[in-house]
């Protein structure tokens, strides 16, 4: 009695598809979990059969299905994508940079034209200056830690804008300033414009 081909050890037809061969594995495989010996034959016919269809494909007698083929003609093109390019500044600078929304430069822009306007008036003296000057200081603070809720961050902010303002202001301040506006006038006012700047790009 001959030996069973490999076909015949997997139940299957010789013409059998590529997905009936495997099926056919896997049915038996499960079916005989507990036979070692008999697991052992049937994956040397499976292999079997896998050389005899390679060797089939190779002297023209099989032909393969497109779709093993060309599996990449049947996958769906991924999704255009196109990153975006990566910043040139350091990630402790793009933290700190906010894009405002409008009602984010509007509003500190409203408070601090008024406030700028206060401390011009003709009659504006330092206790006017001073107070406009508080009242800009507490209007930064607010503004800046609605963004983030980080009232350590506003606080920080808010010193340095102040300091900045004060410090560059009080340079310009004697070469710029003029008959219409004293120099303590023009401190505040550059004030108002760094803690603006401060209160409405930064968070």
């Amino acid at each position: 009695m001959s030996e069973p081909t490999p076909y015949q050890l997997l139940e299957v037809d010789e013409d059998a598809s590529f997905d009936e061969v495997q099926e056919a594995r896997a049915r038996l495989a499960e079916q005989y979990s507990g036979d070692k010996k008999r697991l052992e034959s049937i994956e040397v016919a499976y292999d079997a059969i896998l050389m005899d269809r390679l060797r089939q494909r190779q002297e023209g007698k099989i032909k393969v299905p497109e779709r093993i083929r060309f599996p990449e003609r049947l996958t769906a093109a991924p999704p255009s994508f196109t990153p975006s390019a990566p910043s040139g500044s350091p990630a402790w600078l793009q933290r700190l940079i906010d894009t405002p929304s409008r009602s984010d430069i509007l509003w500190p822009a409203g408070v601090y034209a008024g406030l700028g306007g206060l401390s011009i008036y003709p009659a504006a003296n330092d206790s006017l200056l001073q107070l406009t000057l508080a009242i800009g200081v507490g209007s930064c603070l607010y503004f800046l830690n609605r963004k983030e809720q980080k009232f350590g961050r506003a606080v920080l902010l808010t010193v340095g804008g102040l300091v900045i303002g004060l410090v560059l202001g009080g340079l310009l301040g004697p070469l710029l300033s003029t008959a219409f506006i004293t120099t303590e006038k023009f401190i505040a006012l550059f004030t108002f414009l760094i803690l603006w700047l401060v209160s409405g790009f930064l968070r």
